[in-house]
């Protein structure tokens, strides 16, 4: 109605703005309301359009508030009173919050009519309801909360010394106390902390218990400090109410909130003192059991505020109350929570006999926890605590302790496969520092402890599950045993990892995705070959022993169809066979033979690799004619080139049949149309550029020999 040519109001209107059609209307309405004969539908309904007054009179919400205040004072019943009270403080807020004079007098008229809840009539009507008076009362609570909360809001502490005041002539009413300690800010409530005692101490417990009185003010304190010289004596206050409550329920809902005042303020001896007198509490007739929530928040609080955990596991009590955690879900929920504080507050790494003895029960705990039902994310969320606090762990150049705290750990977490995979780790770590500390003072205690890791990696890498994960870590304890000068049980790391191969699936579970395994036994290989070109011989098994093994598995293994990769293998191989022919190899391990030494460039050694090299290639160039006959061009290309650039990286060129077969190669990838223009350009100008090397004038002749096939 007040949209003259279709254009709003503002948001800050004044009635001058609103055209006298809406005027009339909204006056209406006003008229319409006060007709209302019954006294609590005209109070609401005029308090719930008091906005509308904005479009008559700028003072017109300013003059209502007072009215309706005084209105209220004609409503009978105190329960009905109080609520319509509370409704207006509402409703005050939302249209005029910068007026508090309203807010305070409807308080304030409310604790003068509060005596009427004595009055015959109200208990009579209790009676009539079989409504008793503590129940009652709790009715009353959310009204005067809300009144309490706006009143509270932005007001300085000078109401709340009034509010204290107007709370003793009323004999210190629990309830009203209650809801004073809950609405104003927690700084006002902890700077009063001993008048307020002193008023819970006055209280008549009859309607509401002093023990609530006690935990509302806990909660302030949580939030707030009080006076240093008075903390102790409002600790002794307060618990000597706690401490005689006879049912289970009140006295763990008042001890839950005051643990964490006693944690902020005090020493390990009183918390101790206070963990005990739950103990107490909490233990008979297994009360705990219907307080698992309750004392969950207890050791929340404990551990939230002692990071040093050699001083929290030195408190008495502490385990003794973990005891009462009996539900293994509980048990578990907790012991998740000591390790996530350890793992995130612990700063350096410890060897304190406490902590560890406290935290292995503690991770067996939850260790123990996992079941055939256990979920993969629980069961990961479990291992990441414990590695966490496996990695916290050091005896320094003690070894030897070390060591046997892994085995120790090894025994008690052999069902999590990521924990056992973070010992074998930890352990080759271990074997490598004993090392690097000893600086190459190779002594008989030294080698000794080295192949107990080394063994301790052995025995425990068949437990696992994951097939890959065992192949690396094979992998990788063998070079750890390698580089240790253990060469025995190194070969028997890479034994057991050829062996292994032919156990490899075709396809494996990736987040939740059957997918080919293929790519990640080429990755795998790779690296083994890497690692083979230094491992020596045994000289028991003959020449290239861990090699040829592993080509009859190569052989063996069954490939996925429309597969290159078993060439690709074989190309690798190639790679590994041309280093094993060098003088010199390219790196060698500290105090290790390989080959290059042993062998000495022996013209027998040398034959036999290019025995395997002939036998290699002739397997690849059999691969390329089956993919001609199956007219699967493409794949024939690609590994022409492939095998074209190994040849150029690692073959000897100036032998005459080498070099014929590279240009047939090089020709055969261009011959259906399917190479890739740029690629072979850039490769016929690397041959280029290296022909005009002193020592590769040779591939000059190659070059010239390499046309570039036109796709037109």
């Amino acid at each position: 109605m007040c949209m003259d040519n279709k254009t709003a109001l503002p948001a800050n209107f004044t009635p001058d703005n609103v055209n006298d059609t809406a005027k009339e209307t909204c006056l209406n309405w006003f008229y319409k309301i006060a007709s209302i004969r019954e006294l609590v539908p005209r109070f609401y309904v005029e308090a719930a359009i008091l906005k509308c007054n904005k479009y008559l009179s700028k003072t017109g919400i300013s003059e209502s508030l007072p009215r309706l205040t005084s209105m209220i004072k004609g409503i009978g019943d105190p329960l009905v009173s109080v609520y319509a009270r509370a409704y207006l403080c509402r409703v005050g807020m939302e249209v005029a919050p910068h007026i508090k004079e309203n807010l305070n007098q409807n308080f304030f008229d409310f604790l003068l009519t509060f005596k009427q809840i004595h009055s015959d009539t109200v208990q009579n009507q209790l009676a009539v309801q079989a409504v008793e008076i503590p129940i009652y009362l709790t009715l009353y609570s959310p009204a005067i909360d809300w009144m309490l909360r706006c009143i509270a809001y932005r007001a300085p502490d000078s109401l709340l010394t009034e509010m204290m005041e107007r709370c003793k002539k009323l004999g210190n009413n629990a309830l009203l106390l209650n809801s004073v300690m809950s609405a104003f800010r927690a700084e006002f409530i902890a700077a009063r902390s001993m008048s307020f005692i002193g008023m819970i101490k006055e209280c008549d417990e009859a309607g509401f218990p002093k023990h609530l009185l006690f935990r509302s003010l806990g909660l302030n304190l949580a939030l707030a400090d009080p006076p240093e010289n008075d903390r102790l004596q409002i600790l002794n206050e307060a618990w000597k109410v706690i401490t005689k409550l006879k049912v289970p329920e009140d006295y763990i809902n008042c001890a839950e909130v005051w643990v964490e005042y006693t944690c902020r303020h005090f020493t390990k001896r009183e918390v101790n003192t206070i963990l005990a007198d739950v103990i107490k509490h909490m233990t008979p007739d297994r009360a705990f059991e219907e307080a698992y929530p309750q004392l969950q928040s207890v050791i929340t609080k404990v551990i939230a505020h002692f990071h040093d955990f050699s001083v929290l596991f030195s408190v008495e009590k502490f385990l003794p109350f973990m005891d009462m955690f009996q539900k293994e879900s509980v048990r578990v929920e907790v012991c998740k929570c000591i390790m996530e504080a350890f793992i995130k507050h612990q700063q350096e790494v410890t060897k304190d006999p406490v902590i560890l003895n406290a935290l292995l029960h503690v991770c067996k705990t939850m260790h123990d926890s996992v079941n055939a039902l256990s979920l993969e994310d629980e069961k990961r969320t479990l291992a990441h605590l414990i590695n966490g606090f496996i990695r916290l762990v050091s005896f320094g150049r003690d070894f030897e302790q070390q060591l046997s705290f892994y085995v120790e750990a090894r025994a008690l977490f052999c069902n999590l496969e990521p924990v056992l995979v973070q010992l074998i780790h930890s352990v080759n770590l271990l074997a490598m520092e004993t090392k690097k500390v000893m600086k190459g003072n190779h002594s008989r205690k030294t080698a000794s402890f080295v192949r107990a890791c080394v063994a301790f990696c052995f025995i425990t890498i068949p437990s696992l599950t994951s097939i890959f994960t065992r192949l690396n870590l094979y992998l990788h304890s063998g070079q750890v045993a390698l580089a240790n000068q253990c060469l025995s049980q190194a070969d028997a790391f890479f034994r057991a990892a050829v062996s292994l191969v032919p156990e490899v699936p075709k396809t494996i579970n990736i987040d939740g995705k059957m997918r080919s395994s293929e790519a990640f036994l080429l990755e795998f290989l790779s690296n083994l070959f890497s690692t083979l070109l230094v491992v020596p011989d045994h000289p028991e098994q003959g020449v290239l022993f861990l090699v040829r093994g592993l080509l009859n598995v190569i052989e063996n293994y069954t490939w996925e169809d429309n597969s290159d990769d078993k060439v690709r293998i074989y190309t690798s191989v190639l790679h590994l066979l041309a280093a094993l022919s060098q003088e010199s190899y390219l790196y060698h391990i500290d105090k290790v033979d390989s080959n290059d030494n042993l062998y000495g460039g022996d013209t027998k050694f040398l034959a036999e690799i290019n025995k395997l090299c002939d036998t290699l290639i002739g397997q690849i160039l059999e691969h390329l004619k089956v993919l001609g006959k199956e007219k699967t061009l493409k794949r024939q290309s690609s590994l022409a080139l492939l095998f074209f650039n190994t040849i150029l990286a690692h073959g000897d060129l100036r032998n005459n049949k080498l070099n014929q077969l590279a240009v047939n190669l090089w020709n055969l990838a261009q011959k259906h149309g399917y190479a890739d223009t740029k690629t072979m350009v850039k490769t016929l100008e690397y041959i280029k550029k290296r022909s005009k090397q002193s020592d590769s004038s040779h591939l000059g002749d190659l070059a010239n020999r390499l046309p570039l096939q036109s796709r037109t």
